[in-house]
């Protein structure tokens, strides 16, 4: 199995001139890593100058774009890479992070002896190239206790055990043909969509979750600095899920999961019910099989509005 164990690295770059070379070069340390699929993502700095050096060096590495060279976002990136990647087994890294030593080799450990393993993931770690005392509000990327694959699901939506990061996924190839590729629709939070229809779809296992086995670079541009981005996108990550699980037909009460969520959030956003009335039609349109199902009546909007006035 160690020897048939072979990964194919993928890299989206948007603008990372100064990180990209360390993160590459993290990768073609890897004795199991086959190829780097750098999907260069419109950059608009030197970032193309560097990986054409760098392919130069090693021609693991192999440079992609999208059509006209345009710049198209994360989850486009990489699922143009896993489109293009040769290897039985996807992994990813952010340019603007690297691997650490022996990165995979728990992972080749985990998929000989769990036959059924659709993916492992690992802790994640953080390296600081900017300079404030905050080290120590960053712990690791990870799952505080091993969870059953079965239950997993449910510990990700949660948070209660914390989360993994998508630097110490390493998944199977063939399970984007049960997930599908990254919803392109979401800006961020396109990972945490993905986590979540595998942990439903596919069995993930942990591999190390104590030491970390990548470091994520914390610096002034990184994306999770803009809370509005996410807070923007957050009920879009719920409605994402909730499709998606409807189109599976998975069970009403992880359907509902998501449903329950995208109701808290709408309220947060507006008491308007006449609005509350127009999202209900519009999620029904588009999941007709639920509305005559217990959620069509217990989220209908007049009804939750009548039950708030006779029961205040």
């Amino acid at each position: 199995m160690e020897g048939d164990f072979k990964v194919s690295v993928i890299i989206p770059v948007y603008n990372c001139e100064q990180f990209i070379e360390k993160a590459i070069k993290s990768t073609l340390q890897q004795p199991e890593v086959a190829e780097v699929v750098v999907v260069n993502d419109g950059s608009s700095d030197n970032s193309l100058e560097v990986l054409k050096a760098l392919q130069n060096e090693d021609k693991k590495v192999k440079i992609y774009h999208h059509k006209n060279k345009k710049n198209k976002g994360r989850a486009t990136s990489r699922n143009l890479g896993i489109k293009k990647a040769e290897s039985n087994y996807i992994a990813f890294l952010d340019a603007d992070d690297f691997y650490l030593e022996n990165r995979f080799k728990k992972d080749a450990v985990v998929f000989l002896k769990q036959k059924d393993a659709d993916g492992v993931y690992n802790a994640v770690g953080f390296h600081f190239y900017r300079n404030v005392l905050e080290n120590e509000n960053f712990k690791l990327n990870t799952l505080s206790k091993k969870v059953n694959p079965n239950k997993l699901f449910d510990a990700l939506i949660t948070g209660r055990y914390g989360y993994f990061h998508i630097n110490g996924l390493t998944v199977e190839k063939k399970v984007f043909e049960r997930t599908g590729y990254f919803n392109d629709s979401l800006v961020v939070a396109e990972d945490t969509d993905m986590f979540w229809k595998m942990a439903l779809c596919c069995k993930l296992y942990p591999g190390d979750i104590e030491t970390a086995l990548a470091k994520r670079g914390i610096h002034e541009t990184n994306v999770f600095n803009n809370k509005k981005i996410y807070e923007k996108y957050e009920l879009k990550l719920y409605e994402s899920l909730y499709y998606w699980s409807a189109k599976q037909g998975l069970n009403i009460k992880i359907i509902e999961r998501s449903l329950e969520r995208m109701w808290i959030l709408k309220l947060r956003q507006s008491k308007n019910e006449f609005k509350h009335f127009v999202y209900y039609l519009k999620i029904n349109l588009k999941t007709p099989r639920l509305f005559f199902t217990y959620l069509g009546i217990k989220y209908f909007p007049l009804l939750r509005f009548l039950n708030k006035v006779l029961f205040l």
